[in-house]
């Protein structure tokens, strides 16, 4: 797990070192044990590492066959898999991430279509090659200037070389308003554009050439078998990835909500390590509202796992959030960076790698849109977002429908295969909100403090099974996810997978009423550019909690007000939120 940058011109001319140590300067806290540099004429590549595998001899960049050079941000999960198919070669180092230059070697710009991991990989053979995971677990952005093209772990670090103009898309900022996350390849800053997930991206001479997409999702049939024979295949896979999640040099642990996903990887960490797992779970002491930490408290302990808390209160909240969103160049505004962030910057004080429940949801059907697309319009069914969080508030000044226009591309995208309802929904989950919202929440939060996350329900050996799965394996009974509670029921009883769910909340909406009087001035200064700053005030001043739509359209604008504040402006966030809105 790294952070990569560099620059590569379309005349050959040399890069300069400035803007080279400008983007390792930004990417230092993804990389704090090292950095690597490659030069030749007309491009530079370089690397901030922070060592989980060969931590001796892994030092980037990395040297292949032909003279192929690679810097890599990630994990290659099956490079001991892999290293059996070029049992003739002098490899340098034990690094996972040596593997890509020898499948380039055989398979050329095709090279990341046996990699089973997630990555953000820059490449210099005959040609130049960016290439990012199926998933977009791992981050990778790009910028064309006039001299050839800038590429970094994170826009932040391109924006510091001073090569390119600091510019927010109102548009984007509508949508991020609207959504809680920006959508395709464009972000929010203008010219700074995302490699997509699975996307290889060829450069020569200095410019983008081809493009190839290596898909998350298996274009395959529906599976016909009976739920025991689904179960043994789901035991199978998961105990598998879990399993090569765990391939590590360093200590790992867990964060672990006690829902499905969470404690599905626990009970496989549990048979797989003589260890007890270390789990790190988020408490909430002060909200009204249920919450999950004691019934993940139980959890651990019958599984023999070693439970940390972790107090999210709104104290920490109110002093916090400026960190949190500095972290978040590329903005989400899921309320969920908020304990994310509290609890990586607790577990890296003993450790560097922690699994995570990400996407567990989204391949086995967990969330209740997914059971309203089993429905045709005509019987209750509708579009996945089809309202934004500001819809009816009247601040915006842009209130057209446009934050949607990706939204619906993916849809349509997803509806060209012959798939069912719920497969379209799923798939188009995985275009925009699963590596713009959730991913880039969890790779910000956790390498703000140079901690790896990795998500072993995001594997090709899970989606492979559970995509493919018929609906009713996956909805039934009014609840999703049903395989996966199935195979929970038999492997951790005391989960109670199939008991009404617990309450999961982050109550920042409780937290904004006591204070919206005084945000009311602070916020509508700050959003004047996209919102009416009288509607803004009104918004806030009306707001005493209780209505929980209200209460997030208002952690909506105070969310974009501090990063507009720390992104745009340029404002320190090491003070609180009134620090932050209030400078000069």
């Amino acid at each position: 797990m790294c952070g990569i940058a560099g620059i590569v011109t379309n005349d050959k001319s040399a890069v300069p070192a400035a803007p080279i140590e400008a983007m390792l300067g930004a990417l230092a806290h993804r990389g704090p044990d090292g950095q690597g540099r490659y030069e030749a004429p007309g491009i530079a590549l370089a690397q901030a590492r922070l060592a989980i595998i060969d931590l001796e001899t892994g030092g980037q960049p990395l040297f292949g066959p032909g003279g192929s050079v690679l810097v890599a941000n990630g994990e290659i999960y099956n490079y001991v898999e892999l290293r059996r198919d070029f049992s003739g070669a002098n490899f340098a180092t034990k690094s996972d991430c040596e593997l890509p230059l020898y499948t380039y070697a055989r398979d050329g710009g095709s090279f990341a279509h046996d990699l089973r991991g997630m990555y953000g990989i820059a490449l210099h053979a005959d040609a130049d090659y960016l290439a990012r995971d199926p998933f977009g677990i791992k981050p990778l952005y790009y910028v064309k200037y006039a001299k050839g093209v800038i590429f970094a772990s994170e826009p932040q670090a391109i924006l510091k070389t001073g090569l390119v103009e600091r510019r927010i898309r109102n548009e984007a900022a509508n949508e991020l308003l609207q959504l809680q996350f920006t959508t395709g390849r464009e972000t929010i800053f203008a010219g700074i554009e995302r490699v997509l997930p699975g996307e290889t991206i060829a450069l020569r001479n200095g410019d983008l050439a081809e493009r190839r997409i290596e898909p998350a999702l298996p274009d395959a049939p529906l599976l016909e078998l009976p739920e025991d024979e689904a179960l043994a295949r789901l035991d199978a896979a998961l105990m598998d990835s879990v399993m090569v999640h765990q391939r590590s040099d360093v200590p790992y642990g867990l964060f672990f909500s006690g829902g499905i996903d969470s404690t599905a990887i626990l009970a496989c960490m549990a048979k797989l390590n003589d260890r007890p797992v270390r789990c790190f779970t988020a408490r909430f002491p002060e909200t009204s509202k249920s919450e999950e930490a004691a019934h993940a408290r139980q959890l651990a302990k019958a599984a023999g796992a070693e439970a940390m808390e972790v107090e999210v209160t709104a104290e920490r909240f109110w002093a916090e959030l400026p960190a949190i969103v500095r972290a978040m160049d590329d903005p989400t505004s899921d309320y969920a960076i908020v304990p994310t962030y509290m609890l990586a910057q607790e577990a890296a004080k003993e450790m560097k790698v922690v699994l995570c429940g990400e996407g567990g949801d989204e391949l086995f059907g967990g969330y209740g849109r997914y059971r309203s697309a089993q429905r045709p319009r005509w019987l209750g069914g509708k579009a996945l977002r089809s309202r934004g969080f500001l819809d009816g508030t009247q601040v915006l000044r842009d209130e057209s429908r446009d934050w949607r226009t990706n939204i619906a591309v993916a849809e349509a995208r997803a509806a060209t295969h012959p798939r069912t309802r719920v497969q379209r929904a799923q798939a188009a989950d995985c275009t925009d909100w699963l590596p713009h919202d959730l991913l880039t929440k969890l790779d910000r939060c956790l390498m703000a403090h140079s901690l790896e996350g990795r998500t072993p329900m995001l594997d090709p050996v899970i989606a492979g099974l559970a995509f493919r799965l018929p609906d009713a394996m996956k909805i039934r009974g009014g609840l999703g996810k049903y395989l996966l509670r199935k195979w929970l029921e038999k492997t951790m009883p005391n989960a109670r997978p199939f008991a009404p769910k617990r309450g999961f909340t982050v109550p920042v909406e409780e937290w904004i009423a006591g204070r919206a009087a005084k945000l009311a001035p602070l916020v509508a200064r700050q959003t004047a550019h996209v919102c009416y700053p009288d509607a803004v005030e009104r918004l806030f001043t009306s707001y005493s909690g209780g209505d929980k739509r209200h209460g997030i359209a208002c952690w909506q604008l105070l969310f974009y007000a501090l990063w507009h504040r720390i992104h745009a402006e340029g404002a320190d966030a090491s003070g609180d939120v009134f620090d932050c809105l209030e400078s000069t």
